[in-house]
């Protein structure tokens, strides 16, 4: 069934790629504005992202774009966030 996923909510997402430690912190993240779908400023964690998506997230320290590659039904260990997106920035 993790096949099938086409679609999901970008504060999952965000937590599943390891961009951000937890989920609340992902949701909070996508609430106060950090985060960009294809350019879009958002500011619901529910918002649903698909394969091919561009995401900008402001981090405490740097700006990250990256393309999402995929999806994950879990959380996976350590490193397994990055085959889920590729990083666009320098």
């Amino acid at each position: 069934m993790p096949d099938e996923i086409d679609r999901q909510r970008i504060d999952r997402w965000l937590w599943h790629a390891r961009l951000v430690r937890t989920r609340s912190a992902a949701a909070a993240l996508t609430g106060s504005g950090y985060v960009r779908i294809n350019g879009m400023r958002i500011d619901a964690p529910g918002r649903m992202v698909r394969t091919g998506d561009v995401i900008t997230v402001a981090l405490e320290r740097s700006v990250r774009v990256v393309k999402i590659r995929g999806f994950r039904e879990r959380r996976g260990p350590a490193g397994s966030g990055e085959t889920l997106y590729e990083e666009l920035t320098g």
